[in-house]
């Protein structure tokens, strides 16, 4: 089969590799239909992670299951399914209180030895405990199926980012951060209720589908002109909740300025140049909540699938740029550009 491979900074490949097999009774090897992008493959595009030439990368696919191991209850040949961007046993302590990120047999899609999504198909470990069934009629379905791709990751991580928050019906809450988690951290605002959600973006397709997300109010600035343009569309006080969805030292210092006191960040960005840390004293002084980091997106599926198949919420807008398999590696150059925003995979 064929799968997106890194080599070095900036040197992505479609190459042959081996073709998944069961190799634990848990196991299945799923088709994959439609996978993606994310931007925090974008670390490991440009040297900021570390990868061994050669590893297998992507996390977010759906697909059809086409064999299944011995002892997989849940899911059967034809199945469609989504995976959601780690593994887990589904047994475990983490995994029965919702957390399945910190499953002890768990890992992530692209690990070293384990396959990635940005391929033909995949070896899915721990089936039962980590896939979930979507109608088949789906399979049929672009949009609604492209819809159901952000079950994967950017649609459950938006709404733990609006969790973390402390997002309720009635509260104001600011975005920091117009890529695909952000939008989709709009997106949960509506969804849970917020009356006023303030993007903040300065490109304008980006803000144009935070608008149409649920966005009420749109901040281009930067930095402490974004700070003065929060505080002075809230009266001076800052938003109730914060989702922080970039990773970086700023946006975390923007995140805090513009908070309210007493309010909550939901903070999901990937970190990355943030070494020098938080001023807590700032935080304590305020007390300013601060609550999220990997979202365990396995135990939000549930509570989002339906609103995904009746339309309630359409993360597909995010989707901007398709490709096949072979145009892989210059759609990680579109996003590194940000000529797209987040590139769909079609195998």
């Amino acid at each position: 089969m064929r799968a997106t491979t890194i080599h070095a900074p900036f040197d992505m490949r479609v190459e042959d590799v081996p073709d998944p097999v069961i190799q634990e009774p848990t196991d299945v090897v799923l088709r994959v239909l439609r996978a993606c992008i994310c931007g925090s493959d974008l670390w490991a595009y440009r040297g900021e992670s570390a990868r061994q030439p050669g590893q297998r990368i992507g996390h977010e696919f759906l697909g059809i299951v086409e064999a299944a191991g011995s002892e997989v209850s849940g899911f059967a040949a034809g199945d469609l399914v989504v995976a959601p961007f780690v593994w887990s046993d589904g047994t475990c302590e983490y995994c029965a209180e919702g957390l399945q990120t910190s499953c002890p047999r768990g890992g992530f899609w692209g690990s070293v030895g384990s396959d990635g999504g940005q391929g033909e198909a995949v070896r899915v470990p721990f089936a039962d405990g980590t896939l979930v069934k979507l109608p088949a009629e789906a399979a049929g379905d672009d949009r609604l199926l492209t819809a159901l791709l952000a079950l994967s990751d950017v649609l459950g991580t938006g709404h733990h980012a609006a969790l973390g928050a402390g997002v309720k019906r009635g509260s104001t809450v600011a975005v920091v951060g117009d890529g695909a988690v952000g939008l989709c951290g709009v997106l949960a605002a509506k969804r849970l209720g917020a009356e006023r959600i303030i993007a903040l973006g300065r490109h304008t397709a980006r803000t144009d589908i935070a608008r149409a997300f649920g966005a009420t109010d749109v901040v281009a600035e930067r930095g402490e002109a974004a700070e003065a343009a929060v505080r002075e569309l809230t009266g001076g006080q800052g938003a109730h909740g914060v989702i922080e969805a970039v990773g970086t030292e700023q946006s975390m210092r923007t995140a805090v300025a513009i908070a309210r006191d007493g309010g909550s960040i939901g903070y999901v960005g990937v970190p990355h140049g943030s070494g020098t840390g938080l001023d807590l004293s700032v935080m304590f002084d305020r007390n300013i909540a601060l609550r999220g980091g990997v979202a365990p997106v396995r135990a939000y599926i549930p509570e989002l699938l339906p609103d995904v198949l009746d339309g309630t919420i359409d993360p597909s807008p995010v989707f901007d740029l398709t490709v096949g398999l072979d145009g892989v590696p210059g759609g990680y150059k579109a996003m590194d550009d940000r000529t797209a925003l987040k590139v769909l995979v079609k195998p």
